[in-house]
């Protein structure tokens, strides 16, 4: 895809989503490089989801508009929470056995955080939400989903893979699901043409 827009000072996204970078170009902004953030990503103590999801997209984009100056930085965050309570990315298997038996059978909330510095070091972010609601799992889907391997390095389940089958209803942005929300995303870069 070629770019449609043009940010005249540069643009780089702070994110090491295959899944964001694609996502990102369908709104017609390809960015002139891709550089993720590394930053501590623990939840303060009763820190709600919608306030991590929106400080961890802000510290993303700082961090890396901090070591490209004079540039566009947008960077991302992407939570599931069922009530108050994050889901982490599982590390093995005990963990992706806990979130799916938490996840079955009921709604969920996929959050997440949009936010663009501006070579002028002004901060816009955006945070969106989404519902999903999850059939009940039975013993034989969760192994299923477990043996899959698509839990491995994102928090909770891939929506564009196995998982989806499982998936009863949605409500609000498929796109943020998957990771960014196509819409808002194009409409917060759109504001600095």
């Amino acid at each position: 895809m070629t770019n449609v827009w043009n940010l005249k000072k540069g643009f780089i996204l702070a994110s090491a989503s295959p899944d964001r970078l694609r996502l990102l170009k369908k709104t017609g902004f390809i960015p002139d490089k891709v550089q993720a953030a590394e930053i501590n990503e623990e939840p303060v103590l009763k820190e709600p989801p919608k306030n991590y999801v929106a400080r961890m997209a802000k510290e993303k984009a700082l961090e890396v508009a901090k070591k490209n100056p004079n540039t566009f930085v947008l960077a991302a965050d992407t939570i599931i929470a069922v009530g108050s309570r994050i889901v982490r990315k599982a590390k093995k298997e005990e963990e992706v056995l806990k979130t799916l038996n938490l996840l079955s059978g009921r709604k969920h909330s996929v959050f997440t955080a949009v936010c663009l510095v501006t070579p002028e070091q002004k901060v816009r972010l955006k945070v969106v939400k989404s519902g999903v609601q999850v059939k009940r799992l039975t013993v034989e889907d969760i192994n299923v989903i477990i043996h899959s391997g698509e839990w491995k390095n994102v928090a909770g389940y891939s929506i564009e893979g196995l998982f989806s089958a499982f998936v009863r209803q949605i409500s609000g942005s498929y796109c943020n699901i998957v990771g960014l929300p196509v819409f808002e995303t194009a409409q917060l870069l759109r504001g600095h043409l």
